[in-house]
């Protein structure tokens, strides 16, 4: 289990050159432990994170952060370097699972709304916004799976992760100018993917 892990590593780079985050999602991917370790080490207070900005409650973000260590350790060869940065590919998987429990949460709360509340009639009005917003959500998430996966990357970290543009140009090792080029590129092309006019 992650939490029993003992690491090595108390934030200190190693001596020598640091391992790339890369080389070390590849190691994983081998089965080689101690670059699991390193890897927890160099992203668990990043992963946490995020995970704590989005659902808020402490434990459940621990709990959300080790399912994506595990989850990292299981599916750590499907990373493709070419396609983006280990920190990217982390953080994307982060974002996910952490919505995924927003969603699971919130469907379970509305569950139980619709329990307590099933014999009073709904007002027309909360009814058509509800399916007004569930269409525009789908409608974004469409729009989002046709821009390039660089653009939809700088996006999900800027606006659904809450980094600044030099943080995300810091998470994706590139410079801020393309960070700022690929979120201009792919508002626009998410404005003309939904019909939006200027």
């Amino acid at each position: 289990m992650l939490v029993t892990m003992t690491h090595e590593i108390d934030g200190d780079a190693p001596t020598g050159s640091p391992v790339s985050l890369e080389d070390l999602l590849t190691r994983t991917a081998a089965g080689d432990r101690q670059a699991f370790a390193e890897l927890y080490d160099r992203m668990s207070a990043r992963v946490f994170g995020l995970v704590k900005r989005l659902l808020l409650d402490h434990a459940q973000s621990e709990e959300v952060s080790q399912e994506i260590f595990l989850e990292i350790w299981q599916s750590a060869s499907r990373y493709a370097p070419e396609k983006g940065g280990a920190v990217g590919w982390i953080l994307t998987m982060t974002h996910r699972r952490a919505v995924d429990r927003v969603r699971a949460s919130q469907a379970s709360r509305d569950r139980d709304v619709r329990i307590g509340v099933r014999d009073t009639e709904p007002d027309v009005d909360v009814v058509s916004e509800h399916v007004e917003i569930s269409i525009e959500n789908e409608r974004v998430k469409q729009a989002m799976q046709r821009l390039t996966a660089l653009q939809r990357q700088a996006i999900t970290l800027a606006y659904y992760g809450g980094y600044s543009h030099s943080e995300v140009a810091q998470l994706l090792s590139v410079p801020i100018g393309t960070v700022k080029t690929r979120l201009r590129d792919g508002m626009i092309r998410l404005r003309d993917e939904m019909g939006v006019t200027a």
